[in-house]
């Protein structure tokens, strides 16, 4: 769920069309939501309670939503808490891990930083619009749904140090690179930015930020697939996928990752 305002939401509900607006959803006796709104495929759902009590009920009433991939084979437990959440975390907000950060763990962050890599820090609520498909035939036309970021001012200082520096900035994972480069299209220049982007990035696009991108493997027709082809080149992308899928590498969530440089 993302928050819209005060005790709105927006929620993946299944099957949504069953449900009318005005209808109320009762999770407990003492949780509940009035559907106010479909928009999207999604559903606007105004709950009756807020703030620390509304997590409260979160945690004890749901479970980690893994991905169908995954929660098709086996029910959510108690190590997923820790297992699907990346060691960044620190605010609420997002739908799903920003899965290129599974990777790294904090004995793994010590060791970078001995060898003298620095590491910076941005926050993106990241939103089920990530993941869904490309349809269109023109893919200007298609449709980022918005998702909430921040950039502090000290990581905008920390990257600017170090492209003067002749340093490489790499963003781990998608959302990053994407938040990196909104805040830097907004301004002409990357600079402290807090809000929605829906930016969308395919061949053609031109990098402001970004130097390269550690990610996971993505599916056909997705928007992330056509991020990498922005940074690496069709071809090239297309010759690596061939070398993943002949090699067994894993992809989803908890697949295999990969370090491109354009």
């Amino acid at each position: 769920m993302l928050q819209k305002k005060d005790q709105i939401w927006s929620a993946l509900v299944k099957p949504l069309r069953k449900i009318q607006v005005g209808e109320k959803i009762f999770f407990d006796k003492n949780f509940q939501a009035i559907l106010v709104d479909k928009i999207d495929g999604q559903a606007l759902l105004q709950f009756n309670t807020e703030g620390t009590e509304f997590f409260e009920y979160l945690d004890s009433l749901g479970v980690m939503p893994l991905p169908p991939y995954i929660a098709s084979k086996r029910q959510a437990d108690d190590n997923d808490k820790m297992d699907y959440q990346t060691v960044f975390a620190r605010k609420l907000g997002s739908v799903a891990a920003p899965t290129a950060s599974l990777h790294f763990d904090n004995a793994l962050l010590d060791e970078i930083r001995s060898i003298g890599v620095e590491i910076s820090f941005v926050t993106l609520h990241v939103g089920a619009g990530t993941f869904l498909p490309v349809k269109d035939e023109d893919i200007r036309k298609h449709k980022m749904h918005a998702e909430y970021g921040e950039i502090s001012q000290q990581t905008v200082d920390e990257i600017n140090k170090t492209k003067k520096n002749g340093g490489r900035i790499i963003p781990v994972g998608t959302t990053a690179l994407r938040l990196l480069e909104s805040a830097a299209k907004s301004a002409g220049k990357l600079c402290d930015w807090q809000g929605e982007t829906d930016i969308f990035i395919y061949p053609g696009f031109k990098f402001k930020v970004a130097d390269g991108l550690m990610t996971n493997f993505h599916l056909p027709k997705s928007s992330l697939i056509m991020l990498v082809s922005a940074i690496m080149g069709k071809e090239t992308i297309e010759t690596i996928y061939e070398h993943a899928i002949t090699r067994r590498y894993r992809f989803f969530s908890y697949g295999d990752s990969s370090l491109l440089f354009p």
